[in-house]
């Protein structure tokens, strides 16, 4: 997992500081004017975390997740 940032150039992303592979499936996020995200180590850890679980498939449907939510 490589997180890092870019800017748009003439319609093109340019990522800062690294060069991605050709191919290679990205995720954008995008700040609306002033918007800034900002999370604490532990919230990057956890967050970095459930991405690399998703990408190995140890996940759930979103059905499974509801039943399991409605348990008493």
């Amino acid at each position: 997992m490589l997180i890092t940032t870019g800017q748009v150039q003439n319609g093109t992303i340019e990522v800062d500081h690294t060069t991605l592979p050709e191919g290679a499936k990205v995720t954008i996020l995008i700040s609306e004017d002033d918007e800034t995200f900002e999370a604490s180590a532990d919230e990057e850890h956890a967050l970095l975390v459930a991405i690399e679980e998703a990408q190995r498939g140890d996940n759930i449907s979103a059905a499974v997740l509801l039943q399991e939510l409605q348990k008493p």
